[in-house]
This record gives C-alpha cells, structure tokens and sequence, in this order.
C-alpha cells in the first residue's frame, strides 16, 4: 500500500512539472524557501536523505545562520568558520535534515510524504531533484532565476553603430 501511496505522489509530482504550474519546488535550496515562506502544501523527501542541518552561531558577533549540508560539505571546514571575525562558529544544534522535516513539519502547516528509491519514480526523483521537494500552494515567484543576471546589457549581437565606415562590407569583394 504504502509503496503504490508513493508512486501515486511522484506521478502527480511528475504530472505538475510537465503542466508547467510553477507549483512544485524542488531540491534543498528552493524547498527549504518555499517551506519558510509557508507555500508548500505536501512536502516530499528521500527516506534517506543525508543532509544535516546545522544551527551556527558566531561566538564574537552573535549572528546565527542555518545551514544544510551533504555529508561531504560538513567536512568542509570553511562552513564552519566566521572569516569576517576570525573565528569559528559555535554548533548550536546538528541534526539530519529527515529528522528535522519530521519534527518540524506541521510548523509550516503542510503534509510530510517520505518516498524510498525502490521504484522506478522514487529513484528518478532521488536523482533528479534531490530526494526534496513538494507541492505548492501557490507560484513562489523568487524560486525563478535569472540566467542574465551579472552580464553586461550590451547585446552579443553588433547593431550597425558599432562600426565604422571604414569597415569593409560584401560589396568590397565583388
């Protein structure tokens, strides 16, 4: 039962991408916005997820951050490190991200699904979106990206100013 209730949800989950709604997130990032934001209705994760979820504070300056990291980048000492005070950032609290999703759920008023990699749906979604993500109950506008943020406005393409007219044209070769 509870493996069909899965394939159900991924379907559905697959269904909306495909429509275009804008009603789904997906990955940790853009989840964990949505979920703040209190968009999401049904919150979809990995059983087995391995991200951790790190609660940090800054010894000299007080500031807090929550930070969620793969296993490989909690290695990484630089995440734990306050460079602009020159210290180390206090672990306040350290808990696996399926733990937190589970104890934190209701607070964002949403439903929690879990979903395994054993079908075909659940392994496309593992891979494919990062094992996180969910239905949404309206358009989250600051999930949308702009892919031309940071270029110049100048067009790649030359517009007749940009030469002279000294420069040579078709007609110079005929």
């Amino acid at each position: 039962v509870k493996f069909i209730q899965e394939k159900k949800i991924i379907k559905k989950y697959f269904d909306e991408i495909s429509q275009d709604t804008g009603k789904i997130c997906f990955g940790v990032d853009d989840t964990m916005k949505c979920l703040e934001s209190g968009a999401v209705e049904t919150l979809i994760v990995y059983e087995n997820l391995e991200h951790i979820r790190y609660h940090l504070k800054s010894a000299v300056s007080g500031e807090e951050e929550m930070l969620v990291l793969t296993p490989a980048q909690s290695k990484e000492h630089k995440w734990f490190r306050d460079e602009e005070n020159g210290c180390e950032k206090e672990i306040v609290e350290k808990m696996e991200l399926v733990e937190w999703f589970s104890t934190n759920y209701t607070k964002f008023g949403c439903k929690l699904e879990f979903v395994s990699n054993r079908s075909q749906e659940g392994s496309q979604f593992c891979k494919g979106f990062g094992g996180v993500g969910g239905f949404l109950r309206y358009r989250c506008d600051f999930l949308e990206t702009d892919v031309f943020e940071g270029m110049d406005n100048k067009s790649p393409v030359p517009s007749d100013s940009d030469f002279d007219e000294d420069d040579l044209d078709i007609d110079d070769f005929m």
